[in-house]
């Protein structure tokens, strides 16, 4: 063990050496938040835009950091000769070209699960509003789960919190040995409320490309409510817009759609809560992809990781919530859960607002960030609950 302790500190004594000869080149996205900070002190870093980055731009590049917006591809880095590292502060990966960085020697590095406890309260702000719309009691329905990674998991988690009976649904996890109960996707069609949580898989044994198909989506009840947080292209929106416009009456959540962000608007009027993929757009997710990248970077190149996400965050305003005492049940989480966020705000600006031109990017763009959960302390005072409220993330005061 002495051995073993004494080689790997040679190792990282020469990556230090080797940095201290060359001053690393770090470019970043300015999307990314708090990487100035972050990456401060590691070597020379640059900021650059998504518009604005090309192949000359970042041709000295040893570090590239992006986020979804970025494609980086054998354009981008063809004229590169330095790049040592690729990452993404995002979950998803689709926007990097997997066997152009892998024939480079270039693994593929992402934050992933970095937005998930967001996404997960998104799905809760939505349910509880729809719940009020359709007059349901959310302890009386079953919620189907389509993909049980990150995401899945942490919805899981929150609706366990509420007392809400689910089924989850994931095939590759399922055949790779996973031991939570599973059940296949006829299962899910029965459930009162679907929610998808799958990356985006074209073809293959586990394809996710379309998985709710025009047949699929004629399957659908009006009594159900279906909320796609994932990918747009999983569920088929031409034949989705076909279904609405034969004058059926589905209950449907998109924050993703095909082709963003030039998507099909004749679709919009018909989606009850219509956002511009921003479910996992907060504080914590956006900037925890940083942090992780950080971390990433810091073991790759031999540096000591010793900042936090927590030395950067704002203090919410307020930093505290007082239950209502008039309510109970339901009727109070769902306060709770919509005094920190309501997804009628949002969908109610990208209806008004997405017919004007460029307007999906810009709403992404210039999207005012909210917090998670865990950013604030709840005075549950004499209630009942309040178990339910801090297994849902809210701290206690």
């Amino acid at each position: 063990m002495a051995y073993l302790r004494s080689f790997f500190s040679g190792v990282a004594a020469i990556r230090w050496r080797a940095m201290r000869s060359h001053q690393l080149k770090i470019y970043y996205e300015d999307s990314l938040p708090y990487a100035a900070e972050f990456f401060a002190g590691l070597g020379d870093s640059q900021i650059f835009s998504h518009k604005d980055v090309n192949g000359a731009l970042v041709a000295d590049a040893d570090v590239l950091l992006v986020r979804s917006t970025t494609k980086v591809n054998a354009e981008l880095l063809k004229a590169n000769q330095n790049i040592k590292y690729v990452g993404t502060a995002t979950a998803g990966i689709n926007h990097l070209d997997k066997d152009y960085l892998r024939s480079r020697g270039l693994d593929i590095h992402s934050a992933a699960g970095c937005n998930a406890i967001a996404v997960a309260e998104y799905v809760l702000s939505a349910l509880f509003v729809m719940a009020e719309k359709l007059g349901w009691q959310l302890t009386a329905k079953t919620v189907g789960i389509v993909g049980a990674g990150h995401v899945g998991t942490r919805l899981t988690e929150k609706l366990t919190a509420l007392g809400i009976r689910y089924h989850l649904c994931d095939p590759p996890l399922a055949d790779a040995g996973d031991t939570r109960d599973f059940v296949d996707m006829d299962t899910i069609m029965q459930c009162d409320i679907i929610s998808l949580h799958v990356p985006l898989v074209e073809g293959g044994q586990y394809n996710t490309g379309h998985m709710f198909d025009a047949k699929r989506i004629g399957q659908l009840g009006e009594d159900q409510l279906l909320i796609n947080a994932c990918r747009g292209e999983v569920i088929d929106n031409k034949a989705l817009l076909d279904s609405f416009e034969s004058g059926r009456k589905l209950n449907v959540v998109l924050d993703v759609w095909e082709n963003e962000p030039d998507i099909d608007q004749a679709l919009v009027p018909y989606i009850a809560l219509a956002t511009a993929h921003i479910a996992g757009h907060t504080v914590e997710g956006k900037a925890r992809g940083t942090e992780m990248l950080y971390q990433q970077v810091c073991e790759q190149f031999g540096f000591n990781a010793t900042k936090k996400l927590s030395d950067y965050l704002p203090a919410p305003q307020p930093d505290s919530i007082t239950l209502d005492e008039t309510l109970s049940g339901q009727a109070q989480l769902s306060a709770l859960v919509l005094s920190v966020y309501d997804i009628r705000k949002d969908s109610k600006q990208f209806k008004e607002t997405i017919e004007q031109p460029d307007q999906f990017r810009y709403i992404r763009k210039n999207y005012s960030i909210r917090r998670e959960f865990a950013a604030l302390s709840v005075n549950t005072g004499n209630y009942t609950g309040s178990e339910a409220i801090y297994a849902l993330g809210f701290n206690r005061k």
